[in-house]
Formats: C-alpha cells, sequence, structure tokens
C-alpha cells in the first residue's frame, strides 16, 4: 500500500521588510532556515536574529563557561554569512528553560525594540513529527513567541515596558513563522541560497564537533539537504525551507 501524497506547500508571503528571529540557542535558525533568511536578506529586507540561550550546555565536553563565548561568536559569524549584521543574546540559562511570564515579557520587549512585520521562531509542537520528541527549550521559547508577540502589542500587558523603558505597544506584526514544524503548510524556495545556509551551519564548528562524527547532525551539508530537497518537491522547487504560519489578523 502506497503512502498518501503529501499537499503541495503555499509560497510564503514576501510583502515584508523587516523580521526577528527569536529562537532558543545558537544553531537553531541554521537548520533550515537561515537559507531562506540569505534569500531574505538578498532582498534587501533587515533581519535580526535573538538567542534566547547561548548554547552554552550544548557541548558535552566543554564546561558552560568555555563554551558561552565560542557558542556566542560562532552564531555571529554564522548569521554574517546569511546577511545578519544584528545578533542578540537575552542570557537565559540553556537547558532548563520554562514558558511563563519571563519569557512572554522578553518576547513583548524584543517585539517592541525592533518592531518587526514578522516574527520567525523555532518548532513549538511536541514533536519533529512522528515520534521523535522535541526539545524542551524549544518549546518553550516558542510558546513565549506565541503569546509573547501578542502581549508586545496590549499596552496594559506588562506595563513596565511602556512605563519604565518607553517601549511603546507594537501590533504591526503580520504573522509568527514556525521554521521545522510538522504542521508546516507554507515553504520559500531556497535553491539559490541553499549553499550559504550549509556555511551557516557549517560556522557552528565547535558545536559540530561536539555533536560527534557519527551522528547525521554532524553532517550538514547532507542533512540540510535531505530537508530541503523534501520540502522543494512540495513547493515545486528544488530546495526550499518549510515553515507553520500563525495569522495575527482576519486579513
Amino acid at each position: 500500500m502506497t503512502e498518501p501524497a503529501l499537499a503541495p506547500f503555499t509560497p510564503l508571503r514576501e510583502d515584508w521588510s523587516t523580521a526577528v528571529a527569536i529562537v532558543a540557542h545558537p544553531d537553531d535558525m541554521e537548520y533550515g532556515a537561515a537559507a531562506a533568511v540569505a534569500r531574505w536578506t538578498d532582498q534587501g529586507k533587515n533581519i535580526v536574529y535573538v538567542m534566547v540561550t547561548s548554547g552554552e550546555a550544548g557541548i558535552d565536553g566543554m564546561h558552560p563557561d568555555e563554551a558561552k563565548p565560542i557558542r556566542e561568536a560562532e552564531q555571529i559569524a554564522s548569521a554574517a554569512l546569511v546577511g545578519v549584521d544584528t545578533v542578540e543574546f537575552l542570557g537565559y540559562p540553556d537547558g532548563v528553560l520554562e514558558y511563563g511570564l519571563p519569557l512572554r515579557r522578553a518576547v513583548a520587549r524584543v517585539v517592541r525594540r525592533h518592531r518587526p512585520e514578522i516574527v520567525i521562531t523555532g518548532n513549538w509542537r511536541e514533536t519533529y513529527g512522528g515520534t521523535v520528541p522535541n526539545q524542551a527549550d524549544h518549546i518553550a521559547v516558542g510558546r513565549s513567541v506565541l503569546d509573547g508577540v501578542r502581549d508586545a502589542g496590549n499596552r496594559w500587558v506588562f506595563r513596565e515596558l511602556a512605563e519604565s523603558e518607553a517601549l511603546e505597544p507594537w501590533n504591526g506584526v503580520k504573522e509568527i513563522w514556525a521554521a521545522g514544524s510538522p504542521d508546516a503548510a507554507h515553504a520559500v524556495d531556497t535553491t539559490d541560497t541553499f549553499q550559504r545556509g550549509v556555511a551557516s551551519l557549517e560556522a557552528h564548528a565547535a558545536y559540530l564537533a561536539g555533536l560527534g562524527g557519527g551522528g547525521d547532525m554532524a553532517n550538514a551539508a547532507e542533512w540540510l539537504e535531505g530537508f530541503a530537497r523534501g520540502a522543494g518537491t512540495r513547493l515545486g522547487t528544488r530546495f526550499a525551507a518549510s515553515f507553520e504560519v500563525v495569522p495575527l489578523s482576519f486579513a
């Protein structure tokens, strides 16, 4: 019995000029989404990266105090390869993030400061698809982005942002996009920027080395190509990056 064909992806909108990517760790954007970012920065769009943690707990053989500056430097270099000049680190502890008011407030603060049209985050679903469980930090950040973006537009939620920090509400976010979601229904053609996406992941050299030589995720090009080809087939292109889209209005 053959498997049912997957539905074609709908092309992502590109009628925007500013975006903020808010993810848990350095390297989260590089597992597929960075090639899309390269496409958009080539179009003249301005994209800012915000890392909730510095990924300091991500290398088993390296103490977090040593790993933190290395992982931050690798992320800054990686972002530059896809045209992102601004990378911020919020300094939350890696590996133990919790959904709640502090993270929602942090997201709302970022959105009010940068005032983007699009907010990009990672998969917040319980799994990556099938039975493979998602990582707890990803879920916590993704859920906080869903709520914090809306909090950013409400004057009476986190009132201190306006009253003490002079950050006025921002209701200008059109959509939230979750990269790598198993519920993705949209995608963008990354054929021309795929190799820059690979280079951006390879820039995380210390992290990839810490994964060990035998894992699929340690082979950046091979791992990314498999997912990009699958998404491209559903979009009708050679390569693509897929996203779950959450609209923030009925328009």
